[in-house]
């Protein structure tokens, strides 16, 4: 179809509409590449999958499709040996369980599954192949429960790991925390000591960088041994690490650098597991798009109330109550349009903004 009928007939509108259905990018990105089509079972199958879905939309009332995102590139480094952030791994552990319940839901494995804070049931009879479209893709999926749950056990969130991740980083953290508290029993010590509170500007312990310091009028700079790791912007201020803890800060640094490098570790073979599966993940993706793409026709064909057409090839047309989509359909004025078979020709006559352009529209 050229550009400037598909402008016309304003079906960049109805593109727009659907859009507004898709539950995630890749539903998205089929619907921005959508155009007519023209061969007959395209256009069939295309129809059977709007009518399988709104069905199902009908009788659940709701299929899960949160937690879906665009993992390809993800997948794709994973499986050139990269590690993937925090972020990443838990985009893709979501995809995953969105997976695992959309395939146990529209496949029929299941009576019940959680997801989230609502609840999807499956009747009794839903384990026959009443959507044959919707249930052959979702019986394509490939389910990853096990890689789905080390990832969730390991992240918390985009910039936590949980201790339970590994016994190495639960053992690290565990000392990191005890160095911490002798520092500062160290450190109170200092600031609650007659001696040193008069050198000090407040009776506080600060951070500068990952060291522990604590502020030191200048003027007694020479009073307190220790390390300058900054000053104030009056220079009234310095910041010194007290040579006595010095070697704890040291200890403490290390600790640090020990769980940073358990943390990559962890992430390595969280990533690793990825890379494994990445092919199967891509195959996913591809399939979640589709189903995306079919329930958004099916909740647009919902809202305007619509019907599947039963298609000829004998250029017979026969709409009866048509409503342009794009019009309020409690005031636009319905038409029966009848072409084809005995009628080859249809005369549309009348006045001005008398609804002649929006009939020849409809059809």
């Amino acid at each position: 179809m050229e550009a400037k009928f598909y402008k016309v007939l304003e079906l960049d509108k109805i593109i727009d509409m659907l859009k507004a259905k898709a539950a995630s990018s890749l539903g998205l990105s089929i619907i921005e590449k959508l155009r007519p089509m023209s061969s007959f079972e395209e256009v069939k199958t295309a129809q059977e999958e709007t009518t399988e879905a709104q069905s199902i939309l009908i009788n659940r009332g709701h299929v899960p499709l949160e937690g879906i995102h665009d993992i390809g590139d993800k997948a794709k480094r994973a499986d050139l040996g990269a590690v993937l952030d925090p972020k990443s791994l838990l985009d893709l552990a979501d995809t995953m369980r969105a997976t695992r319940v959309l395939s146990n839901v529209l496949s029929g494995k299941i009576k019940k599954e959680t997801f989230g804070n609502s609840e999807t049931s499956i009747d009794e009879e839903d384990d026959e192949i009443k959507y044959p479209i919707i249930q052959s893709l979702a019986t394509s999926l490939y389910v990853h429960k096990d890689i789905e749950e080390e990832i969730f056990n390991a992240i918390i969130s985009e910039v936590e790991i949980a201790d339970s991740a590994s016994p190495d980083l639960r053992s690290i953290r565990r000392r990191i925390l005890q160095k911490n508290q002798s520092i500062r029993s160290k450190l109170n010590g200092i600031i609650s000591s007659t001696t040193y509170q008069k050198y000090l500007q407040d009776a506080i312990i600060s951070m500068r960088g990952d060291r522990f310091v604590v502020p030191v009028k200048a003027e007694y700079r020479s009073m307190v041994a220790g390390i300058i790791h900054d000053q104030s912007s009056s220079g009234a201020t310095l910041f010194i690490e007290p040579m006595t803890i010095v070697e704890m800060n040291n200890d403490l640094r290390q600790l640090k650098l020990q769980e940073k490098e358990e943390i990559e570790k962890i992430l390595a073979n969280l990533s690793a597991m990825v890379g494994q599966v990445s092919r199967e993940l891509l195959s996913n993706q591809e399939i979640l798009s589709k189903l995306d793409f079919a329930f958004a026709k099916g909740k647009l064909s919902i809202d305007m109330k619509a019907t599947e057409p039963d298609l000829n090839k004998d250029r017979i047309v026969r709409i009866i109550g048509g409503r342009h989509p794009l019009l309020d359909r409690k005031s636009v004025v319905a038409n029966d349009i009848i072409l084809g078979g005995n009628y080859s020709t249809l005369l549309i006559t009348g006045p001005n903004t008398g609804g002649k352009t929006v009939t020849i529209k409809t059809l």
